[in-house]
């Protein structure tokens, strides 16, 4: 079983936010499968199918973005996942728009999502995928930033940027985490510089 996490924060008030790109991804990949999220077991809504021969899990957190580990420690020891079989698909601020980056494990980098997964498991030897969402450029504080909706200009970009975190996903199920990494984090898919 391999399992996606899509982390983000529940309900409609956060559903177009910056820090729920994550569960934006799992969403738009359920979207393109015919699937939905359903079911509240481990503190989550998830569905199982099987893709490219294998059984995978789409799995988003009810917990809250702080809480993430939470859900995902009591999916990964029921159904005895290990953590290189988990890809977690989260907001990155010091990447920026248009970049995605899918590491195989390390610290945090300050994500709560990530710390409290890490926390939770012992461990944070588990790949993920980095999507970036830039940095604040109107003075607003990084907790209103990640809060917020995608500043107006980068609409576009980002619905380009789902498509292709949904196909780091894919590649990362059918050819594993060393052919996922070359072929996704050499992208750049921000036409131009986004503002300065």
């Amino acid at each position: 079983m391999i399992v996606i996490v899509g982390l983000g924060n529940p309900g409609e008030k956060y559903a177009r936010t910056r820090h729920n790109v994550g569960a934006t991804v799992v969403k738009a990949w359920c979207k393109r499968l015919g699937l939905r999220l359903r079911g509240r077991r481990f503190q989550s809504r998830h569905v199982i199918t099987i893709f490219e021969k294998r059984a995978l899990m789409l799995f988003c957190p009810v917990t809250y973005m702080n809480n993430s580990g939470l859900a995902v420690k009591a999916c990964v020891e029921s159904l005895e996942v290990e953590p290189k079989d988990m890809f977690v698909v989260h907001d990155d601020l010091d990447l920026p728009i248009g970049r995605l980056k899918i590491v195989r494990g390390g610290g945090s980098g300050g994500h709560k999502g990530v710390q409290s997964i890490i926390q939770q498991l012992g461990t944070d030897a588990f790949p993920r995928l980095k999507v970036g969402i830039g940095r604040p450029r109107f003075g607003e504080s990084v907790e209103d930033f990640v809060l917020s909706p995608f500043y107006e200009g980068e609409v576009d970009v980002m619905e380009k940027v789902i498509d292709a975190a949904v196909r780091a996903c894919e590649w990362f199920v059918s050819m594993g985490v060393e052919a996922a990494m070359n072929r996704t984090n050499c992208q750049n898919l921000a036409q131009k510089e986004v503002g300065s």
